[in-house]
C-alpha cells in the first residue's frame, strides 16, 4: 500500500471539546500570551495549562486539576517531576557554585559514569546545553577526523533546528528557510508501513533501504561522506522502530566509505528504550560518535556526544575551546545528569521501561481490532508510537480530529501527544503501572468516542 497518503476527507461535525484549562490557567496564559514571541511547542499553546508542580508522572496547574503525564516535556523529565534525588542534588550544588567550565567532583563523576555505561569503546564525553549544538559538534568532529565535508540523514529524521542541522529535517518545517547547507543529503528510514517504493515486508524494506543509501551516495554525493547520522528510533516521526539488522547494516556500510556512524540518541538515550541505549538492541554495533540529552539531566538542559577515543583528539575540532560550550557541563548541570543517571540505575528504570512498555503495547494493540482508527502499535520500552487513520486506508485522521482527542482527553486528566495522527506516548520513566493503565483506560474511551465522528 505504500506510504499514507495525506488527511484529505474532514471529519463529521464534532461537538465543542471540553476546556481543559481552569480560570487561572487562561489567565496566566493570556497574560504571557501578550509579550511571549509565537512559535513555542503546539502542546503549551493548545493545552493553554498553567502548571504549578509536578509529583512523579503527575502534574498538577495552578487549578489544582491532575494530569497523568504521557510526554515528560516529550521524553525530558526521565526522573518525572520532584524526585527527592533530584531536588536534594540540585538545591546542594546550586548554594555552592552553578556555573564555570572549571573541573567539579561532579563533572569529573559523570564522564566516568558514562564510559562505564556507554556501548562498547564510547569513553570520551563533551558537554553542551542543546540538542543541536551538540549535534552540529558531533558533525565537525566528524569532519575534522574524516578530512571529508559531507553528511547523509534520514527522511523523518530529527536533529535539531539550527542552520547547521537544518538540512537533514524532514516536512515542511525548513521550508521558506533556504537557502540551505550543501552537502547534507537524506534517505529514506526503512519503515514498512510508510516505505515510499511500495507494500514490502521488513526484510524487503531493509534491503531496499540500504541499496537505495548506496546509490544515493553514488549518483548525488561527490564520494566526501564524513558521516551517517540516524536515530536508533526516530522520535519526531512518530516513535518508529527500524527493521532489525538497520543499525548493522548501516555499521558497515559506513565503514566501507571511510565515513562515522553518529547515532543520535537524544530522546532514546538512558532507559527509554528498555535499553540503556537504543543502539544496543542491536548487539555489537556501537557508533563511532553517540549524541546525548533530554533524559539525560531529568529535565536540565544538558546534552553531549560521546565519542570513541580513536576520534576524539581530531583537531581543530580538538583544539582548547574548539569544541567548548559556555553552559556545557557547568557545576549544575553536571550534578543534574549525575543524579539522573545514578537513579535510573538505583531504581532499575531501564528494566522499568522495558516491561512496563511491553505491558502497555499489549493493551494498546488489542485496540487495533476494537477501534479501526487505531493503526500500527509499535515502539520499545516507554518509546510507544501508533497512527490514526480512517478505517481500511492509509489515511491519516483528519488533524482537526486529533485536535479534538486532545482537548478531550486533556480534559479528562491526560497530557499526551495525539493533536496529530502520529502519536507519540513518552511517559516519565518512574511512572506506575497502574498510572499508565488508567491514562490507556482514558485515552481508549476517548478514541472510541472519536470513532463517531470519522467520515466514511
Amino acid at each position: 500500500m505504500g506510504a499514507p497518503s495525506s488527511p484529505a476527507p474532514t471529519p463529521t461535525e464534532l461537538p465543542p471539546a471540553p476546556q481543559a484549562a481552569g480560570p487561572r490557567s487562561l489567565a496566566t496564559f493570556e497574560a504571557e500570551a501578550e509579550f511571549l514571541a509565537p512559535g513555542t511547542q503546539s502542546v503549551a499553546l493548545f493545552s493553554q495549562l498553567c502548571i504549578d508542580h509536578g509529583e512523579g508522572a503527575l502534574l498538577v496547574d495552578v487549578d489544582r486539576k491532575r494530569y497523568i503525564d504521557l510526554l515528560a516535556g516529550v521524553g525530558v523529565a526521565s526522573l518525572g517531576y520532584g524526585h527527592p534525588k533530584f531536588v536534594n542534588a540540585l538545591q546542594r550544588q546550586v548554594a555552592r557554585a552553578h556555573v564555570g567550565s572549571f573541573t567539579t567532583e561532579h563533572r569529573a563523576a559523570l564522564v566516568k559514569l558514562i564510559a562505564d555505561i556507554a556501548p562498547g569503546d564510547l569513553t570520551r564525553t563533551q558537554l553542551y546545553s542543546s540538542g543541536a549544538e551538540a549535534v552540529e559538534s558531533a558533525l565537525r568532529l566528524a569532519k575534522a577526523f574524516t578530512g571529508k565535508k559531507e553528511v547523509v540523514g534520514f527522511w523523518g529524521g530529527f536533529h535539531g533546528k539550527t542552520a547547521g542541522v537544518l538540512p537533514l529535517l524532514s516536512g515542511s518545517f525548513k521550508h521558506e528557510l533556504g537557502p540551505l547547507m550543501p552537502g547534507m543529503y537524506s534517505t529514506p528510514y526503512p519503515v514498512p508501513s510508510r516505505w515510499p517504493f511500495g507494500d514490502v515486508s521488513e526484510e524487503t524494506c531493509l534491503e531496499q533501504c540500504l541499496a537505495f543509501l548506496k546509490r544515493k551516495i553514488e549518483l548525488e554525493t561527490t564520494n566526501d561522506v564524513a558521516a551517517i547520522i540516524v536515530e536508533p528510533i526516530q522520535g519526531t516521526a512518530g516513535n518508529i522502530v527500524p527493521p532489525a539488522g538497520f543499525l548493522r547494516g548501516l555499521r558497515g556500510f559506513a565503514d566501507s566509505i571511510g565515513a562515522l556512524l553518529i547515532c543520535d540518541e537524544m530522546l532514546t538515550g538512558f532507559g527509554r528504550t528498555g535499553k540503556m541505549f537504543a543502539t544496543e538492541w542491536e548487539e555489537g554495533v556501537v557508533p563511532d560518535i553517540m549524541t546525548i540529552g533530554k533524559g539525560f539531566g531529568g529535565g536540565f538542559p544538558i546534552t553531549g556526544i560521546v565519542i570513541r577515543e580513536s576520534v576524539a583528539h581530531a583537531k581543530p575540532w580538538a583544539n582548547p575551546s574548539g569544541s567548548s560550550s559556555s553552559y556545557g557541563g557547568n557545576p549544575l548541570a553536571a550534578a543534574a545528569a549525575r543524579v539522573t543517571i545514578e537513579t535510573i540505575l538505583e531504581e532499575h528504570l531501564v528494566e522499568h521501561s522495558r516491561a512496563l512498555g511491553e505491558r502497555m503495547q499489549t493493551e494498546m494493540r488489542s485496540w487495533e481490532a476494537e477501534l479501526p482508527i487505531v493503526r500500527d502499535v509499535r515502539g520499545r520500552g516507554l518509546m510507544i508510537g501508533f497512527d490514526l487513520m480512517r478505517p481500511g486506508t492509509r489515511t491519516f485522521l483528519d488533524k482537526r480530529l486529533t485536535r479534538w482527542i486532545f482537548d478531550t482527553l486533556l480534559a479528562r486528566g491526560v497530557l499526551a501527544m495525539i493533536y496529530n495522527p502520529e502519536v507519540r506516548i513518552n511517559p516519565p520513566l518512574v511512572i506506575t503501572e497502574a498510572q499508565a493503565m488508567e491514562a490507556l483506560a482514558t485515552m481508549k474511551g476517548v478514541l472510541r468516542e472519536a470513532m463517531e465522528h470519522v467520515t466514511a
